[in-house]
């Protein structure tokens, strides 16, 4: 194998229209389009299989250099290639759905020369349904149309390309100051519908209003600092990642991207974990952006009411499709000839009790903003109910391990969250609910967690009831009020999970148990986040502040983030752009927000004695520092942080005042982006 042949993960930029998203490399070629949704078929998959997956390369004939960046505040993307002759960019977008008049969804591609000659290549070879279909190429007016199967697109070209079997190539000049524009339309149409330079007008418009025009406000930007940008370039991936018809949220928009090179550990991600609920609606407020928070609370809620508890799924389908059957591509290649190619993800079949705390997590923080839970009320207490008879059960847990259920102690302590966040919207919004029947069932949670998750000597919560396997979960504990901070059993897991999961001190692994596949995997973004907070919060910041200097190393050019990293090499590892790794990084009630984005840990005020003898009063349910019914986007009028925040933050539109249930590592430099 080859291994230039297939470009580095975190060389990729990605490009969308809120149904689905492309990956374009610096070598301008489009290598991953799923359509008509992300979850879809691909049209083009050559980061799959390089020489049968498909692509549409627009690049120069000569040995160029290549750079990538996005259009400011856009999900625009600019790839320039400069040569011994001259300078070319190619613009990328697929415009907004619903935003542009016309009926097609397309991908855009604006070939431009901006300095002496350069001439281009171009190839364009489809390759429908994953590459299983006969792919077959004809010309028509104004470019070519391709078919297979019961699929069929057309790009509209330029140039004349000329066709053979199952691709067309054809190369073009232009004078200085000169464009051209490539449209590929996927539903096969031959009529041109849609004026690119109008669309690529409108799709920035779109971009810059929806992360917020800083100029316009009237204090300036409440994100203002060294990291605002950083910030906004994760806002605008996760809003590529929702869909616009349904808010659903995808964890990546590609599958198969492995976790070890070469190995079996290849997951398809274009599905919504109901887990992130928590995450999600947090970070989107915290961001200011209501709509998408609310749209998605609506859609993991109709869920909820719709299915008994016992019959909901860990993940669903963007349109809500349980059924996600988990199947082998074995004609493709692979990323990297890592095998097997996955489509659909078993993990929908699994059992995770972990899941219902944090969709808790989710409807609390919504109930904080002022949303009314007066029609959600039977089917939370279903699921707190339902919670309560099970929470002594065997599950696969947050990792979904394919080595047999266990009894994860992650999965008992969301299991005490949810009949924790249960009973504390029962009674602050006085619903009728079996209140002493779940403070017992809670206490019984916690006592059963204390006395078989916990480790003495080792001196830390492990894995599994009767494990010796650490897992970086344990640094959750104390975040979601399980025990305080300073809790001589949440110190230990923490100097545990530091020794024996963490690597060139800073990435940290999930765990080091035996989960049932072959191969290793690489450093978990998110749990390297975990732990940058929990060294914050422990008073221990000059050592936060060191982890997440080196952290922020690891940042791509784009500012994208993938779910891994290689500790030995530096690869980007998984699914790209992973949502989980910038939920981290661009709300500041996230843990490893201060990691992934970048927060200096200034001016905190940080020390042994700011550890209080119970968690911290914003993680503790009966002390919330937020105003009832407060409306939305109104600024707010005090810092709910009380021990990590920094005291000359500044608060201002779009950001309302919440209880966070997560704590809050950064500086003035982290608030809302606008």
């Amino acid at each position: 194998m080859d291994e230039d042949a297939y470009t580095p993960i975190a060389e990729y930029g990605v490009v969308g229209n809120l149904e689905t998203c492309a990956l374009v490399g610096p070598d301008g070629s489009v290598d991953w389009l799923p359509f008509p949704h992300v979850e879809s078929p691909s049209v083009l998959g050559a980061v799959l299989d390089e020489d049968d997956g498909g692509r549409f390369r627009i690049a120069p004939a000569d040995e160029f250099e290549a750079s990538q960046a996005y259009l400011d505040r856009t999900n625009v993307l600019e790839t320039t290639f400069e040569t011994d002759s001259g300078r070319a960019t190619v613009t990328d977008f697929l415009p907004p759905a619903g935003r542009v008049d016309h009926p097609e969804r397309v991908l855009c591609r604006k070939v431009a020369r901006t300095a002496g000659t350069v001439d281009l290549e171009v190839e364009f070879a489809p390759r429908f349904d994953y590459a299983r279909a006969d792919t077959d190429v004809t010309a028509v007016e104004r470019g070519v149309r391709a078919e297979g199967g019961d699929d069929r697109a057309v790009l509209e070209s330029p140039v004349d390309l000329s066709v053979r079997g199952d691709r067309a190539t054809g190369e073009l000049s232009l004078s200085a100051g000169e464009s051209a524009w490539f449209v590929l339309r996927c539903t096969g149409t031959e009529d041109a519908s849609i004026d690119p330079e109008a669309a690529l007008a409108d799709t920035i418009a779109y971009w810059r209003d929806w992360v917020h025009d800083c100029d316009d406000l009237e204090d300036g930007c409440v994100f203002e600092g060294s990291w605002h940008d950083v910030v906004v370039r994760s806002s605008l991936a996760l809003k590529l990642l929702t869909h616009a018809e349904t808010g659903a949220i995808a964890a990546a928009p590609t599958t198969s991207l492995p976790e070890d090179i070469g190995g079996v550990r290849n997951w398809d991600y274009r599905y919504n974990w109901l887990r992130d609920a928590g995450f999600t609606i947090q970070t989107l407020m915290n961001l200011g952006h209501v709509e998408e928070a609310d749209s998605y609370f609506e859609w993991f809620m109709d869920l909820c009411h719709a299915d008994d508890p016992a019959e909901m799924k860990p993940v669903y389908g963007l349109h809500g499709d349980p059924d996600l059957a988990e199947r082998e591509l074995d004609h493709l290649e692979g990323y990297r000839e890592s095998q097997p190619v996955r489509v659909g993800n078993g993990a929908a079949e699994q059992t995770q009790l972990d899941v219902y705390g944090e969709l808790l997590l989710g409807v609390d923080e919504m109930r904080c903003y002022g949303r009314s839970l007066d029609d959600d009320w039977p089917a939370i207490r279903n699921i707190v109910e339902y919670v309560a008879d099970v929470w002594d059960e065997t599950d696969a847990g947050i990792w979904e391990v394919r080595g047999g259920e266990q009894q994860f102690v992650y999965s008992k302590v969301m299991c005490w969250v949810a009949l924790d966040r249960g009973i504390a919207i029962a009674e602050q919004e006085g619903f009728d609910a079996p209140l002493e029947s779940w403070r017992a069932t809670r206490e019984a949670i916690r006592a059963d967690v204390l006395e078989n998750g916990y480790d003495d000597d080792i001196g830390s919560f492990v894995q599994s009831y009767g494990s010796t396997a650490i897992d970086a979960t344990g640094l959750l504990i104390p975040v979601v009020g399980f025990l305080p901070f300073d809790d001589e059993r949440v110190q230990g897991t923490i100097e545990t999970i530091e020794s024996r999961l963490a690597e060139n001190d800073v990435l940290v692994r999930r765990y080091d148990g035996d989960d049932g596949l072959p191969g290793s995997e690489g450093a978990f973004l998110l749990c390297s986040c975990w732990l940058v907070d929990a060294l914050a919060l422990s008073g221990r910041a000059d050592e936060a502040r060191d982890r997440l200097e080196a952290l922020t190393g690891h940042l791509n050019p784009l500012n994208l983030l993938s779910e891994e990293i290689d500790t030995e090499t530096g690869r980007y590892l998984g699914n790209y752009p992973q949502a989980f790794s910038h939920l981290r990084r661009s709300g500041p009630g996230r843990p490893g927000v201060t990691a992934a984005a970048g927060s200096t840990l200034t001016d905190l005020p940080l020390s042994n004695s700011s550890l209080s003898s119970g968690p911290p009063a914003f993680l503790r349910p009966d002390t919330r520092s937020y105003r009832a019914n407060k409306k939305r986007n109104e600024p707010s009028d005090q810092s709910v942080m009380t021990v990590l925040e920094s005291p000359t933050a500044t608060f201002g539109p779009p950001r309302s005042t919440a209880r966070r249930f997560w704590p809050v590592s950064v500086d003035s430099s982290l608030q809302s982006p606008s």
